[in-house]
């Protein structure tokens, strides 16, 4: 039966790696960007007789996996086994292995076998070991990061953390790294029972929101929105983006200020929609506002948050680029004429794109929840933007295919109207400046390595 090992080194005691796998949020962190992997039913965690049913997407088709959990040894093993599942035998022994008091070896050790005997294994081992490989290359990066970056702020102690938008893109990762540093999550969704138990129940439309979400808490994470990149821009539309944001953030804040003892801390999404569209000038927190929608949009949002300012709150305002992620968001929409070889620039090409990845964003708003520097506006994005040209290469490089089809301004105004022209060809080169003058540790600040991290993608 063959039989692979993948083994890291990690900074941190073999107990507090193994503990970090044991945090309900580690499974939803080690999940392949790239595999579309739905979670069906989870109970009992890394235990022996833990159980985990998914369903992983490969090609058209959807396969089901059930897994069941074995031995099991606090700080040094826990063995998961495949019950159901598209290998005809899986056996999987994770290992931490202790080489001081702060550092120890993860390692990993897969015993499996195809279906088909020697056919199955000659047709499809070899595909099978390169993924394999990228899975966990995948698994033992976000695993040593995700340490790194909790053992930065552990002498502070876990913190409670309320989060709106809990649910989206960035919501839903930065959830789950925070659990994984055993942090306490309070989701404010739309429905809600309201115990808690899956969140409390908020409605900025008609001005309520439930205060046992904020009794006790830390600090808040505010990321609810109207999506600005799906549907066309129409009154209605733009109508709906601008309330979303100013009413849901004066919704909070008014709340957050009357309360006696409010958290310490506010971290509200803005977007770097707020400088407009400023060609080839470089902007950081220090420029002024631009014009356009999306800059008016910012600039009621980041007001709507004075009320908790006033209060004594630190409040922070994340002017957030575009997030590079296989899960979601523009990359996302991308990929299908790109992977066909059909993809190409927009416009000029010239049009200046300020990114960040997925993992950099929620490494800063886990750095904005702890450190007090963060105060204000800060610039959510990788000190090296680059042009939509740029971008347009990169991603054709990482997934080896010609980008020789652009769309003409003109064809862009046509299908994506006022939309297109301020997300598609706007020019906005932002310099994180803050973040620089922090020293914030970027994990992907080139974009071709960021590509390939969430694509999955080897040289």
């Amino acid at each position: 039966m063959p039989t692979v090992t993948f083994q890291t080194d990690l900074g941190v005691s073999a107990e507090r790696a193994f503990d970090w796998h044991a945090q309900p949020g580690a499974f939803d962190r080690l999940m392949p960007p790239w595999e579309r992997i739905e979670v069906l039913e989870r109970e009992g965690g890394i235990k022996p007789d833990g159980r985990l049913v998914m369903r992983i997407r490969k090609g058209p088709l959807w396969v089901t996996w059930e897994a069941r959990h074995g031995a099991y040894i606090p700080g040094e093993l826990f063995i998961d086994d495949q019950i159901k599942g598209p290998f005809r035998r899986w056996l999987h022994k994770h290992r931490f292995e202790a080489r001081s008091d702060r550092a120890c070896t993860l390692i990993d050790e897969i015993e499996y076998a195809l279906p088909g005997g020697s056919i199955g294994a000659a047709l499809g081992g070899g595909s099978i070991r390169t993924s394999l490989e990228q899975t966990f290359a995948f698994r033992h990066r976000r695993t040593r990061e995700d340490l790194m970056r909790h053992d930065r702020h552990a002498s502070q102690g876990q913190k409670s953390v309320v989060v709106s938008g809990s649910h989206g893109l960035v919501g839903s990762a930065l959830s789950a790294f925070l659990s994984g540093g055993g942090h306490e999550v309070r989701r404010l969704l739309r429905s809600s029972s309201g115990n808690g138990s899956s969140g409390y129940p908020w409605n900025p439309d008609a001005g309520e929101i439930d205060l046992a979400a904020f009794d006790g808490a830390d600090a808040v994470v505010h990321l609810a929105g109207e999506s600005i990149a799906t549907g066309r821009w129409n009154a209605a539309k733009k109508q709906a983006i601008l309330e979303s944001r100013v009413a849901g953030t004066r919704l909070m804040c008014e709340t957050l200020a009357k309360m006696e003892h409010p958290p310490r801390t506010l971290v509200c999404a803005s977007a770097i929609g707020f400088y407009g569209d400023r060609g080839d000038e470089a902007v950081d927190e220090a420029s002024g506002s631009g014009d356009g929608f999306l800059a008016e949009v910012c600039r009621a949002w980041e007001e709507a948050a004075e009320p908790a300012r006033q209060a004594g709150i630190r409040v922070v305002h994340l002017r957030i680029g575009m997030v590079v992620s296989a899960q979601g968001g523009a990359l996302v929409k991308m990929l299908p004429p790109f992977k066909m070889g059909a993809g190409g620039r927009l416009g000029s090409g010239r049009q200046f794109m300020s990114w960040i990845s997925l993992d950099d964003l929620v490494g800063v708003i886990h750095e904005a929840l702890f450190d007090d520097r963060y105060q204000g506006p800060v610039n959510a994005v990788s000190p090296h933007p680059v042009t939509n040209l740029e971008f347009t290469k990169t991603l054709g490089k990482v997934l080896k295919r010609p980008t020789i089809f652009p769309m003409p301004g003109p064809m862009v105004r046509l299908v994506f109207g006022e939309m297109g022209d301020e997300l598609l060809l706007s020019s906005t080169r932002v310099t994180p400046s803050r973040l620089n003058a922090f020293d914030y540790p970027f994990s992907t600040p080139q974009l071709e390595e960021a590509l390939r991290v969430e694509l999955g993608a080897t040289q």
